[in-house]
């Protein structure tokens, strides 16, 4: 028998974006000139660096081996001369934009993303990260995070990051079941996650962060159990649960499978709903989006405070308006602006040689896009939002009202007196898609297929 949740689940497992910016990606224009964006930033710097400060996400993009699931961008060598190469590169890029600054620039938050960060040894991260803050300014209530690979993040590399400022590590476990690890070619047995994990907290990391991913190859309702038997054994203080996301078209590395290898989609919704049953049974409290955290984590206490945010980092506990992000395909936002750098090591070498910003596409926002952003930033982070008296209101009342007239009828928000729209407790594991009510670019409320992963 289906139920009412079941019939939910497929009806809004559609193709909609994660919302990490607004406009999504598929929505930007190529960059042909820097300036614009140049003059963009260094407004943004300097209306926001006093205050909250500066985000900085720096991208590490190389892989040892091949992970088949991952449709990050990543480069795969064992040859490790090449991280020298890049530091050198990416402060230099960092450098470019200390000149559009007229002060010290504060930072607020870091992470080290990738790829895989720590395939760079502990002396090069710690060379990379000295260099960046010999010209800046340390916030007194900063955030630093990085992405852990459990088989190669040493006690080594916990210990020099930590000496840098790091709290929060977040570790790829995504499945514990060998069959599946061996599909998607990342062997990692959890007695590697039990040592990075508790290394981590002796040395005084405070929150450890564990992503895991439903909907991989082989993965079925035994296996993900035991997963989650694993997982909560070592109590991490956040979980990511993760949808996988299977584009081939835009990852070759997804071709080595085919759909036949996935789960089906009733089996899919079934490990969903698994995941979500074993987490809040286990005291985790569902953040939204995937993100879930144990109380008295800083997630957790920010989600209860109202305090959240969301940007291309996920969400954060810290509300910095200027995220500039460094290295190849990083995307930084200026909160009127998106650009993203090259994707490539080549002409990003090339244009950093040449002193050039590697920015090769992006989007300036327009006021319409400011206030719809808004709209999907609260829904996404304080599960609310006000409509009431708005400065757009034939778009409210012709493209809006109606999808959000449809998401009440199957009790997924309420609406008071077409004023506020509340996302109910129900409508908590649809946020994608009452997020995508307010997104203009889609008047369906549906991605395009080869554009986005499905909600669920």
């Amino acid at each position: 028998m289906i139920t009412g949740m079941q019939q939910l689940l497929t009806k809004y497992n559609v193709p909609v974006p994660r919302y990490t910016s607004y406009p999504t990606v598929p929505n930007w224009h190529e960059i042909t000139s820097t300036s614009k964006w140049r003059q963009v930033f260094s407004e943004q710097f300097n209306i926001h660096n006093t205050g909250e400060g500066l985000s900085l996400y720096i991208h590490l993009p190389f892989c040892e081996s091949l992970c088949t699931y991952c449709g990050c961008n990543k480069k795969i060598t064992r040859q490790h001369y090449v991280e020298n190469t890049y530091i050198d590169a990416v402060v230099r890029e960092w450098k470019l934009y200390t000149r559009l600054m007229t002060q010290t620039p504060i930072i607020r938050e870091v992470h080290l993303g990738g790829g895989t960060p720590t395939f760079f040894s502990p002396e090069n991260l710690v060379d990379l990260l000295t260099r960046i803050f010999s010209d800046a300014i340390i916030h007194p209530q900063h955030a630093f995070s990085f992405e852990g690979h459990p088989n190669n993040t040493t006690a080594e590399h916990l210990k020099a990051l930590y000496q840098m400022g790091f709290r929060r590590v977040s570790y790829g476990v995504q499945d514990s079941d060998p069959l599946v690890q061996k599909m998607i070619n990342r062997v990692q047995p959890m007695e590697n996650v039990r040592i990075a994990t508790e290394t981590a907290r002796s040395i005084g990391f405070t929150s450890v962060n564990f992503d895991l991913i439903y909907g991989l190859p082989f993965q079925n309702v035994d296996s993900m159990r035991k997963t989650f038997e694993d997982v909560l054994a070592l109590k991490p203080d956040r979980i990511a649960f993760y949808n996988y996301a299977h584009v081939p078209w835009k990852s070759k590395a997804q071709r080595l499978f085919t759909e036949m290898d996935l789960p089906s989609a009733d089996l899919k919704m079934q490990l969903y709903r698994l995941g979500k049953e074993v987490l809040t049974n286990a005291g985790y409290t569902d953040i939204g989006m995937d993100h879930f955290a144990l109380p008295g984590d800083e997630l957790y206490k920010a989600y209860e405070q109202g305090k959240l945010h969301r940007n291309f980092m996920g969400y954060t506990t810290t509300n910095s308006s200027l995220l500039l992000s460094l290295g190849i395909s990083s995307i930084s936002d200026a909160g009127v602006a998106y650009v993203q750098n090259v994707k490539d090591l080549a002409p990003y070498y090339k244009a950093i040689d040449a002193g050039e910003l590697p920015v090769v596409k992006g989007y300036y926002l327009n006021d319409i896009d400011k206030v719809f952003r808004k709209h999907i930033l609260d829904i996404a982070c304080k599960g609310m939002t006000i409509i009431d008296k708005h400065p757009y209101q034939e778009i409210i009342t012709n493209k809006v009202l109606p999808k959000l007239t449809l998401l009440e009828e199957d009790g997924l928000v309420v609406l008071k007196d077409n004023k506020k729209v509340i996302v109910t407790p129900l409508g908590h594991h649809f946020i994608r898609n009452i997020c995508n009510a307010f997104d203009v670019f889609q008047p369906n409320g549906i991605g395009a297929i080869n554009q986005y992963s499905k909600a669920i």
